[in-house]
């Protein structure tokens, strides 16, 4: 994340990955926002998301879409 941030030179940085990359993130105070995109499919194994976590994240919502192929919601992580 530092790298990233210095690469961008200011401006906003993205963070895509896995759910461990993005908890220890969250965990860290890294993350502004969280968008979420849901789709109604069951895979039955992986890394849950928000497992574990070192303590309680309050999440704002910002915005939510429906669309027939999937849920969009996004978050903002109140500091």
């Amino acid at each position: 994340m530092k790298q990233a941030k210095s690469a961008a030179g200011g401006k906003d940085v993205s963070l895509m990955g896995g759910a461990d990359v993005f908890r220890q993130a969250l965990a860290g105070g890294l993350v502004n926002e969280i968008e979420l995109h849901i789709v109604p499919m069951l895979f039955g194994a992986g890394t849950r998301l928000f497992d574990t976590l070192p303590s309680q994240i309050k999440l704002e919502p910002t915005r939510m879409l429906d669309t027939p192929l999937a849920r969009h919601i996004a978050y903002r992580v109140v500091k």
